[in-house]
């Protein structure tokens, strides 16, 4: 019979820990809070992140460039690209990626169709264009 005491009393401790974790309550000073809010709302009105791409041609063509996207498209249909014209070039653009690590990554699976693609930095990209 005792040996049965030591177990039951343990699961009782138990019991009582448990229960008394469901009762936990948060105390926030109101500047940390009122910070949290600041921060929360300057980032939700943040349209763009920075990152970077793979640039795979500049030309002062825009025929060329279009021509260029439709094949990298139809060679990689799950990497999103697009053209820029930052006068008097137009800049095709591949992927969008966090990290100049993911870049270079991406360029070396790039590398046989589009040997001179190089990484570059982007400050406007989408944040839902980085999750895909």
């Amino acid at each position: 019979m005792k040996k049965y005491i030591l177990p039951f009393a343990l699961l009782a401790i138990c019991y009582t820990s448990i229960q008394a974790q469901g009762n936990i309550t948060e105390k926030v000073d109101p500047s940390v809070a009122s910070l949290m809010k600041r921060f929360v709302d300057i980032n939700k009105s943040t349209q763009t992140v920075s990152g970077w791409r793979i640039q795979i041609l500049a030309t002062t063509d825009r025929q060329r460039v279009e021509e260029a996207l439709n094949k990298f498209e139809s060679l990689y249909p799950n990497i999103s690209a697009d053209w820029i014209q930052s006068k008097p070039y137009y800049k095709l653009r591949a992927g969008a990626y966090v990290s100049k690590r993911d870049a270079i990554a991406a360029q070396y699976l790039l590398k046989n169709d589009y040997p001179t693609a190089y990484p570059v930095t982007d400050n406007e990209i989408k944040p839902e264009e980085l999750i895909k």
